[in-house]
């Protein structure tokens, strides 16, 4: 069965949590629509976390940023929906999630947000 995309963010446990270490999850396959014009949105994803009790299936986050490709969103906007729904769903000690967008009318635009503030 084929999948689709989901906002379901699946958290599974930490296999070192007395630990602090980095994971870095990349994609330069991001995708959605600009809400003012329809036109479609470019981005690397980039998200840096040290985990706490949870790490993050990897498959869940595919399908999970996937589920944006036809959604009409800001810049900021969504690289802040990112970094709010992996905190809720994996409590990670720290994390930064950045995003990358191509250029568009000349300007590249670069978002990054972090938790803890």
């Amino acid at each position: 069965m084929p999948a689709r995309p989901s906002r379901q963010l699946v958290a599974l446990p930490n296999p070192h949590p007395g630990r602090d270490y980095q994971v870095r999850c990349s994609t330069p396959e991001f995708t959605c629509v600009c809400p003012r014009t329809g036109q479609p949105d470019f981005a690397t994803v980039t998200i840096v976390y040290v985990p706490g009790d949870s790490i993050v299936e990897l498959k869940s986050l595919k399908l999970y940023l996937w589920s944006f490709r036809d959604e009409g969103t800001f810049h900021e906007d969504v690289t802040n929906r990112v970094l709010d729904d992996l905190v809720a769903a994996v409590a990670p000690r720290r994390i930064t999630v950045t995003t990358e967008w191509l250029v568009r009318g000349g300007i590249s635009t670069t978002v990054e947000a972090t938790h803890p503030a």
